[in-house]
């Protein structure tokens, strides 16, 4: 029911009423305070009137908020107020008669009926009954609490951490008097768009999206044991006005809160808070920090499971191994595929940490104390076995054979022998490099030195040199640096001992460091510094001729280095180039993927290195993020905070640009944390961007020519300078583009779903949407359009088809604003959301 709806309503059930049934204002008797802190109001009363308890802030001019009501008693009636006693003048009791009860949050529903009916409805919450698998618009007690976890309680120490019983909140018209409140049903909808699209919720005005949690050792204001807290998005910052409205929301609907309900601000929120503390301190919002949550619990088991893998400590900014175990001192926005996890800080159980282990069935826990704990450092590099139990973990030394026999599956099942040329014998300035001399200087230099035949503004695509595999081959073998490594691999201490191994590349990286050159290399690369003008910054990338394998990205093994000019001789960052080659990531990396060590080869591409920059980014030639047709996606970031690798807390602007149309303005996704609410590029920038984006995807794509066309894409790094200019530093094919022509097993092909037989076809310029169909015999098919945020935009359609293809025109797309917009199928019995964006 529509607020205008819901508003006639009220009106009408007034005017019925008439002056004799008004609401009459009752005295309050008396304001106690409990023990916990929380008021108990009593008024004097009678059986046949209904009694509703109101609470304003104390700048209201009115009492606008019901927090609580009950039946009449004979003599006196006592209403509860579930947070911290406020002054006498805060509160304000009403009496209606039974007989004539009116419909206090204006839903259409009167008090009486609502009341009847708690957990189902709440006469102080607009929102209209779901069905109980879905959610409840009120949690009335522990037990439905409990129904509505995701999670179970579990025993750490003897007691029972109940705060794994999280339940997720979404809140809706948060700008009214009345918003609308679900606890979602996390047993059937872990995501808040799960539930919006299972109830075809619709939604409007001030969302809130977060979640509750118990944690039975927290002292509450009071000091007795037990605390909820509730929390919001990682991403989101709100002010201090609304997290007191949305406290007081929880608490009219939380039957078992008492006066013990705080809210707990993530990291992005901390310098809002902090800037707000003198209102927090003088309200009834009461704030939780990690160290007040965390502070005595030093196991929690997040992912129940097993695995096996390398032991080793993430530190921040590196990328792991699939067959890595890992201990993380801080929580990543985001966790590629691991063997295990392991945090010293604390992490809730929705965390995207954990729903990666969920989703990988990998084990993590949060170990307090992991790094101080002697049977854990010990293993460090080894490795082992990793179990996650609910009273304690296992972790212990296992084989190399037990771990290879895990991740087996995941192998290739061939060696990989990179290509390398060594009849480049000279450095070449990039404007002389060709495409088809990746085999000579690696791929990142070679594309870079074809995007500057591609007619860009000068200094788009940097100008520089690269250094062919022939000096790394030459270096190598000048310093008797692959008898060395072929001992190695010849030794069981070396292949079998993984700490053993670390230590090795370690010294043997600072043996490249600090070897000798042939005469000609050293002259050779002193001509090279030297045609860069005086007082350049020389950036020194890796090029290798193991990145960009179909099947293994190599991405991030590798190190690039910065000769400034104080530092002397080109050759330092040379040679510490050449050195990561046998970083021991990157060793490990090609030993999973059965990548030949000896023939790996460093080339270089060197040119100016770019500082203070605006912005940085990371754009694809297509959306692998959700799916959209014709759209270019751009995550970028203000400043030097690379979105490849960001801080913890950075959260990366997010875009879509209409590839074909430079007068479309892009889809916003998501605005960064770092630039006060607006975008990073300006408009002519982003046309700069998608002209360029576009010519890179058209230009690499005849050069690539691909078997199969489809999906292929470019991803390239670019940045805006220090003096606003566009700069793009590389150009590779998109990850995903590779997987899909890797070689795989041929298996017996599956008969197709029933919503495999359906494709969108969208004109996002005139708002045409069609839906092609191939029904296998007549049946019906139902649709109806979301957005991101799951909120239900037209009206369903259910139309029945006959067997053959169809081609159905989607209704009222014309009428849809700019931007993404998911049109959710039902097919058969089967559901798929088929996204597509509106210009």
């Amino acid at each position: 029911m529509s607020r205008i709806l819901r508003h006639i309503t009220l009106v009408a059930l007034i005017l019925m009423l008439g002056a004799s049934m008004e609401a009459q204002v009752t005295q309050i008797s008396t304001l106690e305070t409990t023990s916990s802190g929380a008021a108990r109001i009593t008024v004097s009363s009678d059986t046949d009137h209904y009694y509703v308890l109101y609470h304003k802030e104390r700048e209201a001019a009115d009492f606008s908020f019901a927090i609580d009501m009950r039946l009449g008693e004979a003599g006196s009636t006592t209403l509860h107020d579930r947070l911290a006693t406020a002054d006498l003048d805060q509160y304000q009791v009403l009496a209606h008669p039974i007989s004539a009860p009116v419909d206090t949050d204006g839903d259409g529903v009167d008090d009486l009926a609502e009341l009847s009916e708690l957990g189902s409805a709440s006469p102080f919450n607009t929102a209209q009954p779901v069905l109980r698998e879905d959610g409840v618009t009120q949690v009335p007690d522990t037990t439905t609490q409990r129904e509505l976890s995701f999670l179970r309680s579990i025993d750490v120490n003897g007691a029972q951490l109940d705060e794994l019983q999280t339940v997720k909140f979404y809140i809706l018209d948060g700008e009214t008097d009345y918003p609308r409140l679900y606890f979602l049903n996390g047993k059937k909808n872990l995501a808040h768009v799960d539930f919006a699209t299972a109830v075809d919720l619709e939604l409007s005005g001030q969302l809130y999206r977060g979640q509750i949690g118990y944690h039975p050792n927290i002292p509450a204001p009071d000091g007795t044991l037990g605390t909820y807290r509730f929390r919001f998005q990682p991403s989101d910052i709100i002010p201090f006005e609304e997290i007191r409205k949305v406290q007081r929301l929880l608490a009219a609907h939380l039957g078992f809160v008492d006066n013990n309900l705080c809210f707990y601000p993530l990291p992005a929120a901390l310098p809002q808070v902090e800037e707000e503390q003198a209102l927090y301190d003088d309200s009834r919002v009461c704030l939780l920090y990690e160290s007040d949550l965390y502070g005595d619990i030093n196991y929690l088991p997040l992912n129940l499971t097993e695995g096996y893998g390398l032991l080793r400590i993430l530190e921040e900014g590196e990328m792991p191994l699939q067959t890595d175990v890992i201990i993380l001192n801080t929580i990543p926005n985001e966790l590629s595929r691991v063997g295990g996890i392991i945090t010293t800080v604390p992490q809730t159980p929705l965390a995207h940490v954990n729903l990666r282990a969920i989703q990988d069935q990998v084990p993590n826990a949060f170990i307090r104390r992991a790094l101080e704990t002697d049977s854990i450092t010990a293993l460090l590099g080894k490795f082992v076995y990793y179990k996650v139990e609910d009273q304690a973990f296992t972790l212990v030394e296992s084989t190399r054979e037990a771990v290879d026999a895990h991740f087996e599956a995941l192998r290739p099942k061939e060696d990989q022998i990179p290509p390398r040329d060594l009849d480049q014998t000279s450095i070449l300035s990039l404007d002389d490099i060709a495409f088809g001399d990746s085999d000579k200087f690696g791929v990142k230099c070679t594309n870079l030195a074809t995007m500057r035949g591609f007619g860009f503004e000068e200094g788009t695509i940097p100008w520089g040199f690269g250094i062919p595999f022939y000096y790394y081959d030459a270096f190598m073998s000048y310093n008797g640096f692959y008898e060395m490594i072929s001992e190695q691999l010849a030794n069981p201490a070396f292949t079998e001992d993984v700490l053993f191994q670390d230590e090795w590349l370690d010294d043997f990286r600072d043996i490249i460091k600090d070897a000798d050159m042939p005469q000609w290399m050293w002259d050779d690369l002193t001509a090279l510094q030297e045609s860069f003008p005086e007082g350049t910054s020389i950036r020194c990338r890796s090029s290798s001729n193991n990145e960009d394998l179909p099947g293994f990205s190599g991405a991030g093994l590798y190190d690039s280095k910065t000769q400034h000019p104080h530092e002397g001789h080109i050759s330092k960052s040379v040679k510490q180039v050449f050195a990561s080659t046998w970083n021991f990531r990157a060793f490990r990396e090609r030993e999973f993927f059965r990548v030949d060590h000896l023939n790996t080869a460093m080339g270089i591409l060197c040119h100016p290195n770019f500082t203070a920059e605006t912005v940085n980014g990371v754009g694809v030639s297509t959306d692998p993020l959700h799916g959209t047709q014709n759209n270019f996606y751009l995550n970028s970031q203000k400043g030097e905070d690379l979105v490849t690798n960001p801080e913890a807390s950075s959260i990366p602007e997010e875009l879509l640009l209409f590839r074909e149309d430079n007068s479309v303005a892009p889809i916003v996704l998501r605005l960064s944390n770092l630039n006060d609410g607006e975008q990073l590029m300006t408009p002519e920038q982003l046309e700069q961007l998608r002209a360029h984006l576009l010519i890179i995807h058209d230009e690499f794509l005849d050069l690539y020519d691909p078997v199969v066309s489809e999906g292929f894409a470019m991803e390239i790094e670019y940045k805006i300078t220090a003096d606003d200019r566009l700069a793009i530093k590389q150009a590779r094919p998109w990850a995903g583009f590779w997987s899909q022509i890797a070689p795989v097993e041929e298996e017996e092909p599956e008969a197709p779903t029933a919503t495999e037989h359906l494709r969108l076809r969208n004109n996002p310029t005139q708002g045409e949407l069609l839906l092609d169909v191939v029904m296998e015999q007549e049946g019906s098919l139902n649709y109806a359009l979301y957005d991101t945020a799951g909120r239900k935009l037209c009206a369903e359609t259910t139309l029945t088809l006959t067997e053959g293809p169809a081609a159905l025109t989607i209704n009222c797309v014309p009428e849809l604003g700019p931007g993404l917009y998911f049109l959710r199928v039902e097919l058969e019995a089967e559901i798929q959301s088929l996204p597509f964006v509106r210009i």
